[in-house]
């Protein structure tokens, strides 16, 4: 008579195939390069999420723009190529225009997810990016022109600037010529002469050498700059109740720790004028008329490429 595995012993040999097989990896990449601040710290997510994963949810960081190429990291998400990403709303508008709109928050990320300006972005993610919205990692962020010819006002007719999609219209509606480059490339581009400036946030020039090419940063900063998390729409549903929960903690809890860029910008302007960057300021009537430009060009634009959703997207996103 053939002898029977007792039930107890065969979940024993089973259980590390079963864990296995309930386990899921999630392919990450991000739209900066892994030098940047924000790669830094998407890392050391990673690394406490796949510590406290283990069994359920695992992330494999595939990398930066060497991996996808900036602006192909939002459609790579889109069409599942890879599972997740880091990234700005402005690096992937030729998904969908109405991405840039992030830039525009005048209120906290918490608060727009009480007010429903979170919900807003799911809604318009899900049904023209195929993409969930997880978190914004990165705020408290302003923008500012960055120079190396000296202006008395705002006026950059002659001058060449790089932009990405977050200035174009700005940047423009001040006579600007635009040239539109990844990060990795502009200092090159600086060096040799191609641009006399470039729009960044307040924070992350030093990521880049961009400093050693840089001589002026202009006063006030406009915008909120944007980094969030997403991933596609099907993958997401493809998870577990249980492991949506613990990704959208986990990403909780990293949004959490925003204010930290509080004091980063503060360090970072100190940082700037130890290098021997001068910052360009304009008398108070001036620099409100320069914010305010921003802002009116900046929703001129989102409601120019998207009339159906730009004026709510506006109302939610505007300090009353």
């Amino acid at each position: 008579m053939r002898k029977s595995t007792p039930i107890f012993a065969l979940t024993l040999l089973l259980a590390p195939a079963l864990a296995a097989a309930q386990e899921t990896t999630l392919r990450i990449v991000s739209a900066f390069p892994e030098n940047s601040i924000y790669v830094k710290r998407l890392e050391n997510w990673i690394e406490r999420l796949n510590a406290d994963g283990k069994g359920s949810l695992q992330l494999n960081f595939i990398g930066g723009p060497k991996a996808i190429p900036t602006f192909e990291v939002g459609k790579s998400i889109q069409s599942g190529v890879v599972d997740m990403g880091m990234s700005t709303g402005a690096f992937y508008t030729n998904v969908f225009p109405e991405s840039d709109a992030l830039k525009l928050t005048q209120m906290p990320v918490a608060e727009q997810r009480k007010n429903g300006a979170l919900d807003y972005i799911n809604k318009v993610w899900h049904e023209k990016g195929n993409m969930h919205y997880l978190a914004r990692v990165v705020e408290h962020q302003p923008f500012h022109l960055y120079l190396n010819k000296e202006i008395a006002k705002p006026d950059l007719k002659g001058l060449k600037i790089r932009i990405t999609p977050v200035y174009r219209d700005f940047f423009g509606a001040m006579g600007a010529t635009l040239m539109q480059t990844a990060p990795a490339e502009v200092y090159t581009a600086l060096e040799r002469g191609v641009v006399d400036g470039y729009g960044w946030p307040v924070g992350g020039i030093f990521d880049f050498n961009w400093q050693e090419k840089t001589k002026y940063r202009v006063d006030p900063g406009f915008y909120d700059a944007e980094v969030s998390l997403l991933i596609n729409l099907k993958k997401w549903n493809s998870l577990s109740a249980k492991q949506r929960q613990f990704l959208q903690q986990q990403a909780l809890n990293l949004e959490g720790r925003n204010d930290f860029w509080k004091a980063y910008a503060q360090e970072e302007v100190k940082r700037q004028a130890a290098a021997g960057i001068k910052a360009i300021s304009f008398d108070a009537a001036t620099s409100k008329a320069y914010v305010a430009q921003a802002y009116e060009t900046g929703w001129a634009g989102v409601i120019k490429a998207s009339p159906q959703h730009g004026p709510a997207m506006q109302k939610l996103f505007t300090k009353k």
